[in-house]
């Protein structure tokens, strides 16, 4: 008896914003890579992301080993434009301290108000 070997598809998928997904998933590579490198196993990573199939968590990371070094430009750049995106909303955001500042002023202001020896 022969068996008849099938060729699979590969289990990732690109999603209009150039992100890499898993299966029909909204999980990202760099989520499963991240569980992966953290020493999770593929049932585990499963267990944790129940919308993951075994089969093409097993797939995908067997991509990654065949296709290293070009994962790992796609990772390094994912990060680069993760820390972009952070220091744009960090900029946008009001300074801190003056928030701070603010928040305590008008903490003791409404202390004062509502302190019956002040009335």
């Amino acid at each position: 008896m022969t068996i008849t070997l099938h060729a699979d598809p590969v289990p990732l998928r690109v999603d209009e914003s150039g992100t890499i997904r898993i299966g029909a998933s909204r999980v990202t590579l760099d989520v499963l890579l991240a569980d992966y490198r953290n020493g999770l196993s593929p049932q585990e990573t499963v267990g944790q992301l129940d919308t993951l199939d075994l089969a093409d968590v097993h797939g995908a990371i067997a991509y990654y080993h065949r296709h290293q070094q070009e994962i790992e430009q796609y990772l390094q750049r994912r990060t680069l434009e993760a820390e972009t995106l952070r220091r744009a909303i960090e900029s946008a955001q009001p300074d801190r301290a003056d928030l701070r500042a603010r928040l305590a002023s008008r903490m003791v202001q409404q202390d004062g108000e509502n302190d019956p020896a002040s009335q």
